[in-house]
């Protein structure tokens, strides 16, 4: 999937919070993508809450997957700045998304309870490496088993296949090079 990671203005610095919200722009579209490429694959993954479930599962991976890049790149404080203004940023298009296609209850705070699952995972997830080459099995083994809970028994077989093997590789190299990308030009205070 080909994505837009430079900017078009590059002698101005960017803000931490400025750079997290182009990453989250990218985020949502590979999930998307994943799940439109998995759908073209004929896993049943039906429009309404599975649809968006999975969706979420996909977010919070390349949410670490981003983070444990800027864990690389950037101090402390400024990872934190980063990370949060990213989940954030997430969890409100993702919110969006939900009010606007009738994916859930009315009144619900969906960017809310984004936000708790992607923190439960977090924990789980910190539990895994990544290295220069990538995330390591567990990572995305991780993923799969987060995905497979929401699929139906005739996809259950294959999802682990399809996640590792298929979905994962070219997302988390989009989102390494969305982020050397948008960092080239340090972020800066606003």
């Amino acid at each position: 999937m080909r994505i837009k990671s430079h900017w078009h203005k590059a002698d101005k610095q960017k803000s931490v919070q400025e750079v997290a919200g182009a990453m989250a722009f990218i985020i949502w579209r590979l999930a998307q993508n994943s799940l439109k490429h998995m759908r073209g694959d004929k896993f049943e993954i039906e429009a309404g809450p599975r649809y968006f479930a999975v969706v979420a599962e996909f977010l919070i991976f390349l949410i670490q997957i981003a983070d444990r890049i800027a864990y690389e790149r950037l101090d402390e404080t400024m990872r934190a700045e980063f990370t949060t203004a990213l989940a954030l940023r997430v969890a409100e298009t993702l919110d969006e998304n939900l009010v606007d296609l009738g994916g859930g209850a009315d009144g619900q705070n969906y960017r809310q309870q984004f936000i708790s699952l992607l923190n439960e995972r977090a924990a789980d997830y910190a539990n895994f490496a990544y290295t220069e080459a990538g995330p390591d099995y567990a990572f995305l083994r991780y993923l799969g088993t987060c995905v497979m809970e929401f699929m139906g028994e005739q996809d259950k077989p294959w999802i682990m296949d399809q996640i590792i093997e298929i979905e994962t590789p070219d997302a988390v190299a989009t989102v390494r090079k969305g982020m050397r990308d948008l960092f080239e030009t340090p972020p800066g205070a606003q």
